[in-house]
């Protein structure tokens, strides 16, 4: 037989759920799991059942209630040797803690947790995969759905979200981060005020190269803590929002070398280029000599004449001074008699 309070209560005897009856049967069964192998106070049932609003009759329900539960268990196959009895100032239900959802939920969380701390990280997914896998939806829905809230229930949910952050923490030392961003995603949601599962969240969106969303999440989460609490992240936090904005190599993926950037290719240096040898010019002969006798006199055309013809150099400068000497004459001409007869 079987017991399940993570999720609506239910009974399961041989494979097949036994019905519970009524709400006060429902959670007088409920609240007996909750402190299993232990006596609970009839008052205490009472109070869990309706509060401090509780009608004269209730001690009787809360009797007639447990005296259909033992009928209950007896119906079932017997395993698992349960067995609930009246025991001063209350009752007892002694059942194996294995048969109990919760129990085997803690259980297997702290043996996945010892497990992550040992570094162990495969073995410890595995385990607390198998813990989470015990819920069946929130604690005792079915109570809390009529309006029944017991502080053991919020204490429940805690636990769970602990059990899964440390899920999401053996997977990130596997590198599962793509498998379990969704999840993350969903939970953050859920519960923006948790640090540890926001920062899980933000390393899982930086390693699937969502660095954007990595650092709107952060955001996310420093807006609730601020209008809940009026605090904001802790060092933790921040260091690693500063961490992805400067791409820290410590994010990267445990057993992958962070990715390096190619060296620089290496240029084999240029050939010196090949000139062509100077060619040899042959020797110039030098001029042969002119004889004296050669040479004849020159009129006066023929110094003020260019070998290749035209006017010489010699021929232009020698008729610009005599232009400006016969301009300065004709200037002075008349004024003075001794410069007038010298022209």
């Amino acid at each position: 037989m079987k017991f399940g309070i993570l999720g609506p209560v239910e009974v399961i005897s041989g494979g097949q759920p036994l019905a519970l009856g009524g709400l006060v049967q429902r959670a007088a069964l409920g609240y007996l799991l909750l402190h299993c192998n232990k006596v609970v106070a009839t008052s205490a049932l009472v109070r869990a059942v309706w509060g401090h609003d509780a009608p004269p009759t209730a001690r009787k329900m809360v009797q007639n209630a447990v005296s259909r539960l033992r009928r209950t268990l007896a119906e079932g196959d017997g395993e698992g040797q349960v067995e609930l009895v009246t025991c001063s100032p209350g009752y007892l239900l002694r059942v194996d803690p294995d048969a109990v959802d919760v129990h085997r939920f803690r259980t297997l969380a702290e043996r996945g947790r010892a497990e992550l701390s040992q570094g162990r990280a495969e073995r410890a997914a595995a385990t607390l995969g198998e813990a989470l896998a015990q819920w069946r939806g929130p604690a005792l829905s079915d109570l809390t759905e009529t309006g029944i809230d017991w502080p053991q229930t919020a204490l429940l949910e805690n636990e769970r979200l602990a059990a899964f952050e440390d899920s999401a923490e053996a997977g990130l030392a596997l590198g599962r981060h793509f498998e379990i961003v969704r999840e993350l995603e969903a939970m953050t949601e859920a519960e923006p005020a948790r640090e540890r599962l926001c920062g899980q969240l933000m390393l899982a969106l930086y390693r699937c190269h969502r660095q954007r969303e990595a650092l709107a999440a952060y955001q996310r989460t420093r807006m609730a803590l601020v209008e809940t609490f009026g605090l904001d992240p802790g060092r933790e936090l921040q260091s690693l929002e500063m961490k992805i904005l400067q791409h820290d190599e410590s994010l990267a993926v445990p057993g992958r070398p962070h990715a390096a950037p190619a060296p620089a290719p290496v240029l084999a240096p240029a050939p010196a280029p090949v000139l062509a040898p100077a060619p040899v010019l042959a020797p110039v002969p030098a001029p042969a000599p002119v004889a004296a006798a050669a040479v004849g006199p020159r009129s006066r055309s023929d110094l003020f004449s260019s070998p290749t013809g035209g006017v010489s150099p010699h021929a232009r400068t020698a008729a610009r001074a005599r232009g400006e000497e016969l301009a300065m004459a004709h200037r002075w001409r008349g004024a003075d008699p001794l410069w007038a007869s010298l022209w």
